[in-house]
C-alpha cells in the first residue's frame, strides 16, 4: 500500500482528520509529542518545526488545524513566532512548556496563543488528557480578537474608565467576585481582569485549572497587565478589596464565614485540580446574594452546581458565550442546568461587573 511522503499510508491518513504541528528545538521532545499524539486515530502529524521562523513556514505550507509551540528556542523564540503567525494565517496555538519556562510561556497568551499546558512526559493519564485537550481545541475557530479589549476599553467615557474615581453602592464592601474557569481560562481572564480598577471594592478569588507549579507563573503574567493586585491565595488571609486571589492547583481554596481563605488539600482521585465547585459553593454560603458568580472556558461540568448555588442564594451568575468561549463545556453545562442569569461575550464582563457594582 503506498505511503505518502510524511510516512502514513493513504487510509490512514484520510482517518487522521486532526492535523497538529509541532513546534520544539528539541529532537526528543518532537518525537514524544509525535508519539504520544500518534496514539490517537483521529489525530495526525502533519509536520514538525525546529524553531519559531521554521513554524511560520511550515504553517503556511501545511495549513494544520493546531500548533503545539515551544517558547525557548534558537533563531526564533515561540513567542515572536506566535505574534508573526496571528497576524498572517491564524490558527489555534498551545503551548507547551516546562516549569523553567512558565513565567514567560504565559506571555503568549497576549499574543494570540489559546492557553499553556505542561509538557505531558509518558504518564498515561496525562497523555490521554494531552491528547483530548489538543483534540478540543483544534476544533476552536479564531472568530474574535485579542484586541477586542482594547476596544471595548476606549468605548468608555474617559471619566468612567476603569481606574477612575467612581461612586460605589453601599453594599459593595460585602460583595465578592468568584470566577471558575478552565481549558481557555487564561485567555479568558485576561481580558476581564484587566479592565476591572485599582479601586474596585470588592475582592475577586478564581479557581483556575491549572496543572501543578504554574499558578505562580500565571499570576505573574496577570500582575503585569492588570490594575488590581493579583497573588496566589494563602490560607487565612483575610480579602481585601482591589485583589484577585487565584487558588493553588494542589489545594482546594474556599472562604471562611468570618471571610478569609481556606485552603484544603486536593486529592489524588480529584477530577479537578482545584475544584471550582468548593470556591463558588463557599462564596455562596458566606456571601449568598451578594456574590458574583462567573463561570468561563473550560472543558467538563466543574463549577456548574457551584453557579446553581449562587443563583439560589439570590446572587447574580454569569457565564462566557460559546462564540468567545475557547471550550464551550462547563459553563454550558451551567447554561442548560439553569444556574445562569446572563450569557455574554468575554468582551463584556467586565463592564458588566462594573455595571452591577454601580461603577459606570
Amino acid at each position: 500500500m503506498a505511503r505518502g511522503s510524511d510516512g502514513t499510508i493513504a487510509g490512514e491518513r484520510a482517518k487522521r482528520d486532526i492535523r497538529v504541528l509541532i513546534v520544539d528545538d528539541s529532537e526528543f521532545a518532537r518525537e514524544m509529542l509525535a508519539g504520544i499524539l500518534s496514539m490517537d486515530d483521529e489525530i495526525h502529524v502533519a509536520g514538525q518545526a525546529v524553531n519559531g521562523l521554521d513554524a511560520i513556514t511550515k504553517v503556511r505550507e501545511l495549513s494544520p488545524d493546531i500548533v503545539t509551540m515551544d517558547i525557548e528556542m534558537p533563531v526564533m523564540n515561540g513567542i515572536d513566532a506566535i505574534e508573526k503567525i496571528m497576524a498572517a494565517t491564524p490558527v489555534p496555538i498551545v503551548v507547551i512548556t516546562s516549569l523553567d519556562d512558565v513565567d514567560t510561556a504565559y506571555r503568549a497568551i497576549s499574543k494570540g496563543a489559546l492557553d499553556v499546558f505542561h509538557k505531558p512526559g509518558f504518564d498515561e493519564e496525562k497523555a490521554k488528557s494531552f491528547i483530548q485537550k489538543i483534540k478540543l481545541l483544534s476544533r476552536y475557530r479564531l472568530t474574535w480578537k485579542n484586541n477586542e479589549r482594547t476596544r471595548a476599553d476606549a468605548a468608555l467615557p474617559d471619566a468612567r474608565r476603569p481606574g477612575t474615581t467612581a461612586v460605589y453602592g453601599e453594599n459593595n464592601n460585602r460583595r465578592i467576585i468568584a470566577i471558575a474557569s478552565s481549558t481557555g481560562g487564561p485567555k479568558a481572564l485576561s481580558i476581564i481582569l484587566p479592565y476591572l480598577p485599582a479601586s474596585l471594592p470588592c475582592p475577586v478569588v478564581i479557581a483556575q485549572h491549572i496543572s501543578h507549579g504554574f499558578v505562580s507563573g500565571l499570576t505573574d503574567w496577570l500582575k503585569t497587565i492588570c490594575k488590581i493586585n493579583i497573588k496566589v491565595a494563602e490560607k487565612g488571609e483575610s480579602l481585601q478589596p482591589a485583589t484577585a486571589y487565584v487558588s493553588p492547583s494542589e489545594w482546594n481554596m474556599g472562604i471562611t464565614s468570618d471571610k478569609t481563605v481556606d485552603l484544603k488539600a486536593g486529592q489524588q482521585s480529584d477530577i479537578y485540580h482545584p475544584s471550582c465547585d468548593v470556591l463558588l459553593f463557599s462564596a455562596a454560603v458566606t456571601f449568598r446574594e451578594n456574590t458574583i458568580g462567573i463561570i468561563l472556558s473550560g472543558m467538563g461540568s466543574d463549577g456548574a452546581a457551584g453557579m446553581k448555588k449562587i443563583r439560589d442564594s439570590g446572587g447574580t451568575t454569569i457565564a462566557q458565550d460559546e462564540a468567545t468561549s475557547v471550550v464551550f463545556g462547563m459553563n454550558k453545562v451551567a447554561i442548560d442546568d439553569g444556574a445562569i442569569g446572563k450569557v455574554m461575550p468575554v468582551t463584556g464582563i467586565g463592564k458588566e461587573i462594573l455595571s452591577i457594582l454601580k461603577m459606570i
